[in-house]
């Protein structure tokens, strides 16, 4: 069974930095990208950055110059450096990821979600 495990949420003051890392566990083929998701209160869950198999990538206008997206394929773990944090950030930030268990076989999952709170 295939899990998405998040960490390395908390609380931060404007202008600080976290970082955020996802990992996948299970048996599965290939990972075909992975991505990272908020949600605010009262608000949709949106896009903030994706990356694919083969590196790239595409973020939300509001992260562009802010957040950077990396991953480690040996490891099937993806992170998420956030730098010049703003209270607007202020979201649970869930992890993404569209995994193919078998070849033929393309499933979307999710993470629990991480509490990202920016605040003084």
């Amino acid at each position: 069974q295939v899990q998405l495990v998040e960490s390395g949420g908390g609380l931060v003051q404007p202008g600080g930095s976290l970082r955020l890392s996802c990992a996948a566990s299970g048996s599965f083929f290939s990972i075909d990208s992975m991505g990272w998701y908020r949600q605010a209160p009262g608000k949709q869950r949106e896009l903030v950055v994706s990356i694919t198999s083969g590196g790239s990538t595409n973020y939300a206008d509001s992260v562009k110059g802010r957040f950077t997206i990396s991953g480690d394929n040996a490891k099937n773990t993806m992170y998420l450096q956030m730098n010049s944090l703003k209270p607007e950030d202020t979201a649970v930030y869930y992890c993404n990821a569209v995994i193919r268990i078998l070849y033929w076989s393309q499933n979307d999952y999710w993470g629990q979600g991480t509490q990202v709170t920016v605040s003084s």
